[in-house]
């Protein structure tokens, strides 16, 4: 899960592959804005056949955050 969360990543927002971790945080190490983890959460919804929380989608810091919630839908 955390390689395709890392593939979206760099595809996505050019982000260097090397630059992200799971303790990586989407907005300081990341430079992700609000609208773009819109995008990204919206792009995982797709991907992976799932829904996420409208109204919690900002206490998503990390990408750890993100791959751990996919992993916790499956």
């Amino acid at each position: 899960m955390y390689d395709k969360i890392k593939a979206m990543l760099v595809d996505e927002f050019d982000i260097k592959e090397s630059d992200i971790t799971m303790e990586s945080d989407l907005s300081q190490d990341l430079g992700i804005n609000s609208v773009e983890l819109m995008d990204l959460a919206m792009r995982c919804e797709e991907e992976f056949d799932i829904q996420f929380p409208d109204d919690d989608i900002h206490k998503f810091a990390t990408v750890g955050d993100i791959v751990k919630f996919i992993e916790s839908c499956r």
